[in-house]
């Protein structure tokens, strides 16, 4: 999920990510304001009203997902909707239960349409004789009734049975089951196929821009979604035994800085385990060995090195390991355990290895079936 994409904000202690692909629309929508002749400011400010559109069909699905004791870790934005990516297997699991998806489908929905009509009665208080739908429905030249057609279109988008929009979720759970991704020909594939294909050839014939977005990003959104749902399932099933390093380089508390640097040469690791015979003592890293080198001179690898550090057991999940990478004091390394002695080591570099390989293997086996 943090591939292409970048924090946007933190709502509820919850991480709003901003896919790269919603800057790509920021071009896009500049691109047809230089060939219509309009501002860029103008163009600007339509981009900002469909990120506010998505934004008020997110805040409203944390608000229920929250509701619903779904736990979340962070939600990616596109420019049809979020993703969300939650933070255990039982929220996952939970989230695909029949309610669960009905409920969810119709709050973005709902959202979009309530807002749509809260602006809509504000405009026509403020100024009665603006006439709110008069083609073209979205255009930066008018910017108010853009931002309620903006609204009311989202909403609209969803109701189509394709995946991952909210019509297409409640279909592909009642047809497929829970399972993701959906078989290869299944009525939710098929039609998340060709529902784009015609959105775009209608946009492009009839010069329809929301069209031609919608029939462009829907296809992406179900890849990502799909990616990272077989990314969690390999995350909560894969254990650490299955993956770790059995095959490392390891330091001695008294390996000198040059001697550690020296069997560093022959190493790709970043980080290393320090054992005393074959228990574990404490973990240090490549970058620490130069520092220390550089400031204090030839040295001692127990003077540098860590002593409190995350471990894992070889039946730990993955999920769990990757969280203590990804969240652990700079180093990229967790070793491996079996009562103090050090059995493996599972690395950043070869986490992400094997998790695209496991995951690649789940998706073929899933297409045959």
């Amino acid at each position: 999920m943090r591939s292409w994409s970048f924090p946007l904000m933190r709502v509820m202690g919850l991480e709003l990510r901003l896919h790269m692909f919603f800057v790509l629309l920021l071009g896009f929508c500049i691109l047809f304001a230089n060939v219509a002749g309009i501002s860029v400011t103008r163009a600007c400010a339509l981009w900002t009203l469909i990120l506010i559109a998505v934004l008020v069909r997110e805040l409203a699905r944390i608000l229920a997902a929250a509701y619903l004791a779904l736990e979340l870790r962070n939600v990616l934005l596109l420019p049809i909707g979020g993703l969300f990516a939650y933070a255990s297997p039982q929220s996952s699991d939970r989230a695909n239960e029949p309610r669960i998806v009905r409920t969810m489908a119709v709050i973005g929905p709902l959202a979009n349409l309530g807002f749509a009509a809260l602006l809509a009665g504000l405009i026509l208080a403020a100024s009665p004789g603006i006439p709110l739908f008069v083609k073209p429905w979205v255009t930066p030249l008018h910017l108010l009734r853009s931002a309620v057609c903006i609204n009311l279109l989202l909403a609209a988008i969803h109701l189509l049975p394709a995946y991952p929009l909210d019509m297409g979720r409640i279909l592909r759970r009642a047809v497929s089951g829970p399972q993701a991704p959906a078989p290869q020909f299944s009525i939710p594939r098929v039609l998340t196929q060709t529902i784009p294909i015609l959105l775009f050839v209608f946009g492009a014939i009839y010069q329809i821009p929301w069209m031609l977005v919608a029939g462009f990003f829907i296809p992406i959104g179900a890849h990502l979604d799909d990616q990272g749902m077989l990314f969690q399932s390999v995350v909560d099933t894969v254990r650490m035994g299955d993956i770790m390093l059995t095959d490392f380089s390891a330091l001695s508390p008294s390996d000198t800085f040059e001697d550690a640097l020296e069997k560093a040469v022959h190493s790709l690791q970043d980080d290393f385990p320090v054992v005393r015979g074959r228990n574990l003592v404490g973990v240090v890293s490549k970058q620490h060995i130069l520092d220390a080198l550089h400031s204090e001179g030839n040295g001692y690898i127990q003077g540098i090195m860590l002593r409190a550090f995350h471990v894992a057991q070889t039946g730990d999940s993955l999920g769990s390991a990757f969280r203590r990478i990804t969240g652990g004091r700079g180093l990229s390394l967790v070793p491996v355990i079996e009562g103090e002695r050090i059995v493996g080591i599972v690395t950043l570099q070869n986490l992400m290895h094997s998790m695209g390989l496991l995951s690649e293997g789940r998706r073929r086996r899933q297409q045959e079936e």
